[in-house]
């Protein structure tokens, strides 16, 4: 019998875990778990009047800040019936596209890149891949840029708000961002080529891919909720289709579809939406040894280089059409009833329900992470991978990097911090 415990996985937001036994060449048990202790952001906002709760869940994750807070303003508008301005809604999803742009360059570049060039670290990598950081860091500026001057600050906008923003940038600042994303074009495309010449393990598992959609263009923040295994619900339906449950080997939920794991994230949203994705990125992605749809969990980084180059390509597009005027905030009556937002985080579906009394006072709230949503299937994928390395008789360190490799390549958000990896391997 062996048993590996990786008590720390490294390069990925926040604490995890991973305990395996093999007896007799088979992998008998794969527990994956977040082991951080529970954090009780839905019921922080019990008993919280509803323009607090931005504020609370945006703190859910320094990463998703932006897609917590505008999740969260969504789900207070569809409690009190609130439709926002053309003009606030295009600002929304300008600060979304800032945020996927950094979140995906942040991790195919500092947490993924190194374990496909031999490196420990991104700091490992900088004498012999200066080009490719400096690049990095270019996206991940422009990204924050967005952010800080449609939301008022780089982590936890606080301009955007329900119904509306407190204030719009300066023209000085519009023009600022669009010089930065004319850069950002050409290292955007060659993230791209990066990402598509690198070697991916193969791992193939049917598992159903579950993404928000809408028919004529990659969705962000509004949609219906589609899969490509027929699923296609409302918003409003889904949190009705999902169950969550405890396991005792991880703090984090798990959750199931029908009784089975289900996939989100970039690769989803690839396997879903690729027609609406820019045609040269479509034509480069042809032209090399890969393709989409996929169910190779590791081509979820050419998943992210190609939502990168195409949100780079569609943030262009709004900042040379857009032409802001001062806006008031709606004027927002609460009223009891109960209001729900699914929206794409740069992980995956993330929703938020809120249940609202006659004051606006929540009371009740029910959130789903996308890592807490697609960690089973993560789970299984990893059984899977250390069975096919086993079979091809690798030792306990190839088996412990490649590991790591795969669940790095999901990009999970255990939390907002990394660590330093600790592997206890017992065998006899």
């Amino acid at each position: 019998m062996t048993e590996i415990k990786l008590n720390h996985i490294c390069k990925v937001e926040g604490h995890a875990a991973l305990s395996l036994r093999i007896t007799g060449g088979k992998v008998v048990k794969c527990e994956l778990g977040t082991t951080e202790g529970a954090r009780f952001f839905e019921g922080l906002v019990i008993g919280r009047k509803w323009d607090e709760l931005k504020e609370i869940t945006s703190r859910i994750c320094g990463i998703c800040s932006v897609a917590h807070s505008m999740t969260s303003i969504k789900a207070v508008e569809d409690a009190f019936g609130i439709t926002p301005s053309a003009q606030t809604k295009l600002l929304r999803e300008l600060m979304t596209i800032g945020e996927r742009i950094r979140s995906h360059a942040t991790h195919l570049y500092l947490l993924s890149l190194p374990d496909f060039v031999g490196c420990e670290s991104a700091i490992e990598m900088a004498p012999r891949y200066k080009k490719e950081l400096e690049r990095a860091l270019r996206l991940i500026k422009l990204g924050n840029e967005i952010v800080i001057k449609l939301g008022g600050r780089q982590m936890h906008p606080v301009a955007s708000v329900v119904g509306g923003f407190t204030g719009v940038p300066s023209k000085e600042d519009v023009a600022c961002l669009r010089g930065l994303m004319q850069t950002a074009r050409k290292d955007a495309v060659e993230t791209l080529k990066l990402f598509l010449a690198l070697d991916y393990p193969l791992l193939l598992r049917d598992v159903e891919h579950v993404c928000v959609y809408q028919k004529d263009a990659l969705s962000i923040l509004d949609g219906v909720i589609v899969s490509d295994d027929g699923l296609h619900v409302r918003p409003g339906a889904y949190g009705e289709l999902i169950e969550e449950y405890v396991v005792p080997h991880s703090t984090a939920k798990f959750a199931g579809h029908d009784g089975h794991d289900y996939m989100l994230g970039a690769l989803a949203r690839m396997n879903n939406s690729w027609q609406f994705v820019a045609p040269d990125i479509r034509r480069l992605v042809k032209d090399s040894k890969h393709a989409f749809p996929s169910k190779n969990p590791f081509h979820n980084l050419i998943a992210q280089a190609a939502e990168l180059a195409h949100w780079v390509d569609v943030g262009q597009e709004q900042l040379d059409r857009l032409e802001l005027r001062p806006e008031a905030v709606v004027d927002v009556r609460p009223k009891a009833g109960v209001g729900v937002a699914v929206t794409e985080a740069p992980r995956g579906l993330l929703f938020h329900e809120y249940h609202f009394d006659e004051q606006g006072i929540c009371t009740e709230c029910r959130i789903m992470t996308p890592t807490s949503q697609f960690i089973r299937a993560q789970e299984a994928d990893v059984k899977l991978y250390v069975q096919q390395l086993v079979d091809a008789g690798k030792d306990k360190d190839v088996i412990v990097s490649e590991v790591e490799k795969l669940i790095r390549a999901f990009d999970p958000c255990f939390s907002c911090s990394a660590h330093f990896l600790d592997v206890d391997w017992q065998e006899s």
